[in-house]
């Protein structure tokens, strides 16, 4: 056999069950795999549970049980969701299993005696939520970079040279522009590395829980180390045959654990044992409720299979289709540069919209009109050249996002052939050829059956069970292969009866009305005036110092979809590592100038310090890039 196609999640704590977000990483890992079985390859999708946290043992002692008790119950219960919302991995990895346990051992063993791993005293600051050590100059009013306790911990350790791999590291994410995505999560990492990368602690006392360090039972592995080498581990290195999967093709991950471990930690561990890095770290954002990432401790948590029950009775009852209606709207909203907000006004505004006006209306106008009008048997036609041209396109366009990993793009593509099937349907009006006899009801009636059966296939990788109710409709087995997309669609062929697939969430109108205040706002300029001034919001993906001015950094911005070099004067008070990833506010319609030979596109808002410097002006939360500021 032939290279797998390795795709990979973070392996997950089991201090809690999986959230929205959780899933969100999952599911477009499962898209991934779904997608490269119709591409001709041979998949081996990996998740699993990270066990071994002190957090983990926290948990299982206020629930009264032993941690290898608390963490089989969890695990199973992981398994059991993921089952629920229709993941098909290929293998399941815990960390306190014994494949494991004797890898970690061996990698530890293997550094050790190349002089990677040595001994030394440790004293810093212990984040138990994040399990993370910190300096105190990286403190933030006594917490952690994310606001979580730590403690002060004094201990004898065993320390990785991470701090050996700096230059090595840099030159292979230059020389790999797609080692790391997306790009703004590459100029982050980038940035972080050139502030010079310190030795890091990879080992904590031995409490009774961990994988103890070969040698030194008086310590256990500390749990980032320990967790990450579950990418081999799961396949079996060193022994085996371990090389039919490894590098990883894409290891899927939110951004809060690409940096500081996935992109630099994991990589130098591979370098130290002279092994391949993955070909892909995908660091994508954030799902937020209420403006704040998800986490149990802020109580904002929904279970996606909880959504989907929800729901189910509304969308006509049966609970897979529901758990598919997440999924589509994951896979919808997934996060790329920048974060996105769940809400559930806006999951039903999309169900509504697009999963059945969109998608699932049209398809069952085309089965009705199939059964009306051609005793539902498709009719010996001709497929519509420029419909099929356009459709093909699409297809193409969507299997090199998903090659991409841009799953929010191909998303795009999906709904634009939903539009091509309702523009077909109302540009051609078949009822009205049909009254007029008009011998064309032919080729635009199998045109549309064409156009479902397209559908069909694009839909399988990310909403298989409505892709099988669809399939279903048309009498047609599963598309099995991209390249078998549209296929089957043959005059005479028989079709079902139509069946809506989903049904409409009705939303109860609120018979409160909200006044208007009326109290007169003075301004010195008319909103006239104002709304001349067009403001956005743009991400900053890149920072460069501008030779010869001290004060000038070159911004390169993302502002919606466009992209947007501008110059600002704040050198003296940001360096071009602290910006990269922030959001700002920018002057989107103002004329270009020219400063020190370089185009400026635009403005970016800042206020004024009391010492005469710049404030930049940003959203108090994560919005959407070329959102209005108004």
């Amino acid at each position: 056999m032939g290279k797998r196609y390795y795709i990979t999640t973070p392996i997950y704590y089991v201090n809690a069950l999986p959230h929205i977000g959780t899933t969100l990483t999952t599911l477009a890992s499962d898209i991934t795999a779904r997608f490269q079985r119709m591409r001709g390859k041979t998949p081996h999708f990996l998740t699993g549970t990270d066990e071994h946290a002190t957090k983990v043992a926290e948990a299982a002692a206020a629930a009264g049980k032993t941690p290898i008790a608390f963490t089989d119950e969890i695990a199973d219960q992981f398994k059991a969701i993921w089952r629920g919302m229709n993941i098909q991995y290929d293998d399941f990895i815990r960390t306190t299993e014994e494949r494991h346990r004797a890898v970690v051992q061996e990698v530890f063993r293997r550094l050790r005696e190349k002089g990677h791993i040595y001994l030394d005293k440790y004293e810093g600051w212990w984040d138990v939520t994040t399990e993370t050590f910190y300096k105190e100059s990286e403190l933030v009013e006594g917490k952690s970079p994310d606001g979580n306790e730590v403690r002060w911990v004094e201990e004898e350790n065993y320390f990785f040279r991470l701090s050996a791999f700096q230059n090595q590291l840099l030159e292979h994410i230059e020389a790999h522009p797609d080692f790391i995505l997306p790009e703004v999560r590459r100029n982050e990492v980038i940035a972080f590395i050139k502030q010079g990368l310190r030795d890091t602690c990879v080992t904590r006392k031995n409490t009774g829980w961990g994988i103890p360090v070969p040698d030194d039972d008086s310590k256990v592995v500390y749990v980032w180390f320990d967790a990450l080498i579950n990418y081999i581990s799961a396949i079996g290195w060193p022994e085996g045959n371990w090389e039919e999967f490894w590098p990883a093709d894409v290891e899927w991950m939110g951004k809060d654990i690409l940096v500081r471990f996935h992109a630099t930690l994991w990589p130098a561990i591979l370098l130290g044992l002279e092994l391949p890095l993955p070909k892909t770290l995908y660091g994508h954002g954030w799902l937020l409720m209420g403006g704040e990432k998800i986490s149990k401790s802020k109580g904002n948590v929904i279970a996606p299979l909880d959504l989907a029950s929800q729901y189910a009775n509304s969308m006509g009852g049966c609970k897979d289709l529901a758990v598919d209606a997440v999924r589509y709207y994951c896979a919808r909203m997934m996060p790329y540069e920048t974060d996105t907000t769940f809400t559930l006004e806006d999951f039903e505004l999309r169900y509504n919209t697009e999963l059945v006006n969109d998608l699932s209306n049209g398809i069952h106008r085309v089965v009705s009109m199939l059964g009306s009008f051609c005793d539902r048997r498709i009719p010996d036609g001709e497929v519509i050249e420029s419909v099929k041209s356009a459709a093909e396109s699409l297809v193409s366009a969507i299997a090199e996002d998903l090659e991409r990993f841009r799953i929010d793009k191909a998303m795009d593509g999906v709904l634009r052939l939903g539009t091509v099937l309702n523009e077909t349907i109302d540009r051609e009006k078949p009822w009205d050829l049909r009254k007029n006899g008009d011998a064309r009801l032919a080729d635009v009636m199998i045109t549309l059956a064409w156009l479902v059966r397209v559908l069909e296939g694009v839909l399988r990788p990310i909403t298989p069970v409505f892709a099988d109710d669809i399939a279903s409709l048309l009498r047609l087995a599963a598309t099995e292969s991209w390249e078998g997309i549209g296929h089957g669609i043959a005059p005479g062929h028989e079709v079902s009866a139509a069946k809506p697939i989903y049904l409409r969430i009705e939303k109860q109108q609120s018979e409160t009305q909200v006044k208007e205040k009326t109290e007169p706002v003075v301004n010195e300029i008319t909103i006239e005036d104002f709304m001349k001034v067009q403001l956005r919001v743009a991400r900053v993906l890149d920072a460069h110092r501008v030779e010869g001015a001290d004060k000038l950094l070159k911004l390169d911005l993302i502002v919606g979809d466009e992209r947007r070099q501008v110059l600002a004067g704040i050198a003296q008070q940001y360096a071009p590592e602290d910006i990269i990833g922030k959001q700002v506010v920018v002057v989107a319609n103002l004329k270009p100038r020219r400063l020190r030979g370089l185009e400026s596109q635009g403005m970016i808002l800042a206020a004024d310090a009391s010492d005469g410097g710049a404030i930049l002006v940003v959203p108090d939360r994560e919005a959407p890039e070329g959102t209005s500021v108004h």
